[in-house]
């Protein structure tokens, strides 16, 4: 096992077992699947993705914006789309069509397009890797998250 995949483990329990209660513990939230959700650019797009859809019973809703070679394999990241049509509140996947990792995001797209799994798959039209896409993203993700 490779200390990248280590690392990435890691974080998933930390973030699920620590930074989570400690955020209800000290905040004003509600603390329930319904009113929790993920989302990342890049690296944290992939990570997103990796461990929001691995625990549905955590996070309702889940996006990744221009999710980097991180991202696990579709078939990996939804392995049940029945469970994923039932849980999932909402799924978003952009990425910019100028971006080199712009495969990553649209395989993605097309397996759940193919499971029929529920999802927002948002092209930001002559964008790159870069933080005008992910500002866009993050407004457009926060319209449907704050309603």
């Amino acid at each position: 096992m490779g200390v990248e995949f280590t690392a990435y483990a890691a974080f998933e329990k930390e973030l699920i077992g620590d930074l989570v209660p400690f955020i209800e513990s000290r905040y004003s939230v509600q603390a329930d699947r319904e009113h929790r959700a993920l989302a990342g650019l890049s690296m944290g797009g992939g990570q997103s993705l990796n461990f929001g859809l691995a625990n549905l019973n955590v996070f309702a809703w889940v996006g990744g914006f221009s999710s980097a070679p991180n991202t696990a394999q579709p078939a990996q990241l939804v392995p049940d789309a029945a469970s994923a049509r039932k849980q999932l509140k909402l799924l978003w996947v952009s990425c910019g069509d100028k971006d080199s990792l712009f495969n990553i995001s649209e395989g993605v797209h097309k397996y759940l397009d193919e499971q029929k799994v529920p999802h927002i798959w948002h092209i930001d039209v002559g964008g790159a890797h870069d933080f005008p896409v992910w500002k866009n993203d993050l407004y457009h993700l926060s319209t449907l998250l704050f309603r």
